[in-house]
C-alpha cells in the first residue's frame, strides 16, 4: 500500500511515480556498485521478459536467464550450471519465484520488478 498513490472509483489502484522513481534510482546505484558485470544474473520465466532479459545482458555484461529457471542453480555445487552471483534481477516475482526464494538461502540481494499484486517476500 505504501507504493499506491489512491485509488480510483472503479476499485483500480493508481501506483505513486515519486516512490516508484526513487526505487528504480535505488535499485541503478545498486546494479551500478557491482565492479563485474558477470557478476550479475537476470532472469525471467515469463515470455514476455525474456527478450528484455537477453538485451539488458547484452548491453550490461550481465548474465541471462530467460526461459525456465532449474532449480538448484543457485544453491547446488554439484550441479553443471551452478553459479554465484552478487545480485539478481528479475522480472516477475510470482513467476520467478524459485530463483528468489533460492537467492534468500544465500544471501543474494534481488531486485523484482513488481506489480501491485506481486508477492515482496524475499524481495
Amino acid at each position: 500500500e505504501t507504493y499506491m498513490w489512491k485509488r480510483r472509483a472503479d476499485g483500480v489502484h493508481i501506483i505513486d511515480l515519486q516512490k516508484t522513481w526513487e526505487k528504480l534510482v535505488l535499485a541503478a546505484r545498486i546494479i551500478a556498485t557491482i565492479d563485474n558485470p558477470q557478476d550479475i544474473v537476470v532472469i525471467s520465466g515469463r515470455p514476455f521478459g525474456q527478450r528484455a532479459v537477453l538485451k539488458f545482458a547484452k548491453y550490461t555484461g550481465a548474465q541471462a536467464l530467460a526461459g525456465r529457471f532449474t532449480p538448484g542453480t543457485l544453491t547446488n555445487q554439484i550441479q553443471q550450471g551452478f553459479i554465484e552471483p552478487r545480485l539478481i534481477i528479475v522480472t516477475d516475482p510470482r513467476t520467478d519465484h524459485q530463483p528468489i526464494k533460492e537467492a534468500s538461502y544465500v544471501n543474494i540481494p534481488t531486485i523484482a520488478f513488481c506489480h501491485s499484486d506481486s508477492p515482496l517476500n524475499y524481495v
